[in-house]
C-alpha cells in the first residue's frame, strides 16, 4: 500500500548509468517519477505510448518537438501527448516531476 503522505527522500532513487536518478511513486492508474538529470545530458528523440506531464522544478535546458525548439527552466511545464516525440538537451543539473497516464 502507497502511503497517503511520502516524502521524495524516502523513496529509494534508481540511477541508471548516464547519472540520471528516478524515484518512482506508482499508483494504479497513474504514476509520479521524480527525476534529477546531470548536466550535460541529452534524452535523444523518443515517444511514449501513454500522457505525459512534465514540471521542471530546477535546472534548465532546451526541449525538442515537432513545435520546434525552446529553453526550459524553473516553472516549465511540458504536456506530451501519447505517441508524441521529444528531446531535450540538459545545460545544468536539472529535477523535473514527471506524471504518466496510461492510455
Amino acid at each position: 500500500m502507497i502511503p497517503h503522505c511520502v516524502d521524495w527522500t524516502e523513496i529509494p532513487e534508481e540511477v541508471a548509468s548516464s547519472g540520471v536518478g528516478k524515484r518512482v511513486i506508482a499508483g494504479e492508474g497513474a504514476s509520479l517519477v521524480m527525476v534529477r538529470v546531470p548536466a550535460g545530458v541529452r534524452a535523444d528523440r523518443h515517444s511514449h505510448p501513454h500522457e505525459q506531464f512534465v514540471q521542471v522544478l530546477s535546472g534548465s535546458g532546451t526541449l525538442e518537438t515537432d513545435q520546434g525548439a525552446r529553453a526550459f527552466g524553473p516553472g516549465s511545464v511540458f504536456h506530451f501527448p501519447a505517441d508524441a516525440w521529444h528531446a531535450a538537451r540538459f545545460d545544468s543539473e536539472t529535477v523535473v516531476i514527471e506524471t504518466n497516464l496510461p492510455g
